[in-house]
């Protein structure tokens, strides 16, 4: 037993320690969330979910669990327990997996690198071995800050960074009692082989490395489903987002997403698609200049009409599964973030942007929303958690052996 009162210890929006039985609520209360399913498919699809453990990848697995009655393989990269706690995406993963357990579902967690071919060979292994062999959905949600291609051995690293010229966006940051304030920063253009650095960390190529892994060895079934997913943003964070770096990289997946989509109709009468989902509070967005304050300013125009993740990953298993018909924009991908960029939402978050300023940011946006959802992605500031009292924070990972 190594149980312990854990604290909140943070550098701006990143967090030292995770607190386990928050961690465990939270996945708790995304299943609750959750639609009971309309109907029980004949057969459980077998999914795999690479990306599990944080922010859409979760919501993924969860709704894929508890909507879709998947069954199958997650795929994460998370640090166990040691000198400090577990990342807050071990502890999650321990919760999912005892939830799959109770509710009957047959679910595996893998823990490494998705990049590599090692993993993707030990998921072929896991398909063939405990699952028939058949692989009927894979949803494909990475975030790195880097890649190594298995084939040359070259590492390559993404970055944030605009195109063409600096840029220069309000941000908000928020000072040791939790107080906002809204500061101008300025991010450096890209320059070098920055784009092509985080096209081959952020971009498709690993997506379709994955397909052509799993269609090698014959273990995508009839009408075999893909989707990876994306973001495109409002107007306002644009320069830094879509038309920046991470944007080219984002183009690269949906340009993939085309050419897998081809393929795949010929070969299992499949489908491949990209899933642009809508703004959030997660561990990648949190890094982004502007983003933080867009949210912020987002849910202070919307409060609870914001849609979280775990309710737009379930109607992206709804339209993957053929609850209702794929709905797909002009360029095929899958929209989950048209009520972000609904026109009258997004006249009125520019309208509190243009205004917003230390001295009235309390009134425009919802600061102890948003700080309260940075500290959950920890585990911390979860209601009904006793912060004052030990946790165990030994927790193992889920046993991959037995069902």
């Amino acid at each position: 037993m190594s149980e312990h009162v854990i604290a909140p210890k943070n550098r701006g929006f990143l967090f030292l320690d995770s607190h386990p039985a928050g961690c465990e609520r939270l996945v708790k209360d995304m299943w609750q969330a959750v639609p009971a399913p309309s109907r029980v498919p004949d057969r459980a699809p077998v999914a795999l979910v690479i990306g599990s453990s944080a922010g859409y990848g979760l919501a993924a697995t969860i709704a894929g669990l508890a909507r879709a009655g998947i069954r199958g393989i997650g795929v994460c990269f998370e640090k166990a327990p040691g000198r400090r706690t577990g990342t807050a995406g071990w502890y999650r993963t321990a919760a999912t997996a005892e939830l799959a357990r109770r509710h009957g579902h047959d679910m595996v967690f893998l823990n490494g690198d998705a990049f590599s071919d090692e993993m993707k060979h030990r998921v072929a292994q896991v398909l063939e071995e405990r699952f028939g062999g058949r692989l009927d959905h894979l949803i494909y949600s990475v975030a790195a800050p880097r890649r190594t291609d298995p084939d040359t051995g070259t590492t390559y690293a993404s970055v944030l960074k605009p195109v063409g010229e600096a840029y220069s966006t309000k941000t908000l940051v928020f000072d040791d009692r939790g107080a906002g304030e809204v500061r101008e920063v300025e991010t450096q253009p890209a320059d070098g082989d920055d784009i092509e650095q985080t096209v081959a960390v952020m971009g498709g190529t690993d997506w379709e490395r994955w397909i052509d892994h799993l269609a090698d060895r014959g273990l995508l079934a009839e009408g075999f489903s893909t989707a990876a997913l994306s973001y495109i943003g409002s107007p306002l964070t644009a320069a830094i987002y879509r038309q920046g770096t991470i944007g080219a990289a984002k183009s690269h997946l949906e340009q993939t997403a085309r050419i897998l989509d081809e393929r795949l109709a010929k070969l299992v009468d499949g489908r491949a698609v990209t899933s642009v989902n809508a703004a959030a509070v997660t561990q990648s967005s949190t890094a982004i200049p502007g983003i933080a304050l867009y949210v912020g300013l987002l849910r202070g125009v919307l409060g609870d009409a914001m849609v979280p993740p775990i309710g737009q990953l379930t109607d992206l298993w709804d339209q993957l599964t053929g609850v209702r018909p794929l709905d797909l924009d002009d360029e095929g991908r899958v929209r989950l973030d048209t009520w972000e960029l609904d026109p009258a939402v997004q006249a009125a978050v520019t309208e509190r942007w243009n205004a917003a300023a230390t001295e009235n940011i309390t009134e425009l946006a919802d600061l102890d929303w948003f700080h309260a959802e940075v500290q959950r992605l920890y585990g911390f500031a979860v209601p009904g958690i006793d912060y004052a009292a030990p946790v165990e924070t030994d927790i193992a990972w889920p046993d991959t052996t037995a069902p």
